[in-house]
């Protein structure tokens, strides 16, 4: 009969010990893909500005080589990412295809002009950059106009920088969260043994005697839960960079690691030693209802 009882007992350990491992892994997993985010929170910004641009249209009557020397310029200009020539004929396809039926035939001719479209970098986005382009452009004679649309353009770069602020308080939310959740679970953990810590006591045993093995376990227990939920992290960028590798890169993810896994052995060491600490200056009495 008592040796069923301790059996049981030691499962309930066990058992007690993998969940608080569990614990721990799935929060230093969300750290760990927040931190993921905010690294790669440029490559996310990028690519949501990666479609803005602006289109130059031309003067019917410009010469190919005019064109020709204007596209090469665009192409290599320090704001551009692609320079693209639409001929009359391409835009007049184009409208027909979003139309669904040809406009030429109601009005008799093509009234569409020859056009370039330029995709602009991250850090030219800005309606002021984009402004001053324009403005540069319009020098030249044989340019009809440097079409944008500023509401999308503003739209766009608000959304972003609400985005980055949110990403941001989130981060710091959460942080908060995995302290108190890894604290909660390694207080669990050591209200378990309470009466353990009271028989060590009794018997003779110092503070720091009762405390180092506590903290031992606590630590090991943050290294492996660090070990996992970074294997579960690495995994996970992988399989996305297969469909997402524009945003998501491996790119800080050695960084990252290092940080989940010295937050994970000082959070669980600095719990595990304030949890044991409370239960050594408790009265006997007390041990029954403090946790």
């Amino acid at each position: 009969m008592a040796t069923k009882k301790n059996k049981n007992s030691v499962w309930r350990v066990r058992g007690a010990h993998f969940l608080s491992i569990v614990s721990i892994t799935m929060v230093l997993l969300m750290i760990g893909i927040v931190s993921l985010l905010l690294f790669n929170a440029k490559k996310l910004s990028d690519y949501a500005k990666k479609n803005i641009g602006f289109t130059v249209f031309i003067e019917n009557k410009t010469k190919s080589a005019e064109i020709s020397r204007l596209e090469n310029a665009l192409q290599i200009a320090e704001y551009s990412v692609s320079a693209e020539f639409v001929s009359r004929k391409q835009a007049a396809l184009i409208m027909k295809e979003e139309l669904g039926k040809d406009f030429t035939k109601v009005l008799g001719y093509n009234s569409l002009p020859n056009s370039i479209d330029v995709k602009l970098k991250p850090e030219y986005t800005s309606e002021d950059s984009i402004s001053l382009i324009k403005k540069r452009l319009k020098r030249f004679e044989f340019i009809k106009d440097v079409y944008y649309q500023p509401s999308l353009i503003s739209f766009i770069n608000k959304n972003v920088r609400n985005m980055s602020i949110v990403g941001i308080i989130i981060a710091a939310f959460l942080l908060m969260i995995a302290v108190s959740l890894i604290n909660n679970t390694v207080r669990l953990s050591v209200f378990s043994k309470r009466l353990h810590i009271r028989t060590a006591q009794l018997v003779g045993a110092t503070k720091s005697y009762i405390r180092k093995p506590f903290i031992i376990k606590n630590i090991f227990s943050g290294i492996l839960s660090a070990a996992l939920s970074s294997l579960i992290l690495v995994f996970a960028v992988l399989v996305l960079q297969e469909n997402f590798e524009n945003i998501i890169s491996l790119e800080g993810l050695i960084q990252i690691i290092i940080f989940v896994f010295i937050f994970g052995i000082l959070i669980t060491g600095i719990s595990g030693r304030f949890a044991v600490s409370k239960y050594l200056n408790l009265k006997t009495d007390d041990l029954h209802f403090e946790y």
